[in-house]
């Protein structure tokens, strides 16, 4: 059997996967890199990326959907922004499990 690393409060291992997923593509990385400095329009985001807006369509859908973005909509423009809250929690998650790393190991004997 399996342990939990990080105390539930801050990422449940369902949770963590699928925040991993929506971050393991790297034209996703990319989104994020360019919401990173702040809210953005999906015509920049298209320009900037130099992607067809159905391709960056769904990878904005699999990273809201994730909760790390989330969107607004002023007239017809959908303007998109990261969700700091849940960058906080995969950034808690992951000190958490290297605080476990530096945890003295237990032999197995």
């Amino acid at each position: 059997m399996g342990t939990t690393i990080a105390p539930p409060h801050l990422l449940d291992s369902s949770r963590a996967r699928t925040l991993m997923k929506a971050l393991a593509d790297p034209i996703r990385l990319q989104v994020i890199e360019e919401l990173a400095c702040g809210e953005r329009c999906v015509c920049d985001l298209i320009n900037e990326l130099s992607l067809g807006q159905s391709r960056l369509s769904f990878h904005l859908k699999v990273l809201k959907d994730a909760g790390l973005i989330v969107d607004r909509q002023s007239g017809r423009w959908v303007y998109y922004r990261l969700e700091p809250k849940a960058l906080g929690i995969l950034q808690d998650w992951l000190s958490s499990l290297a605080e476990q790393c530096q945890k003295p190991t237990i032999n197995c004997e």
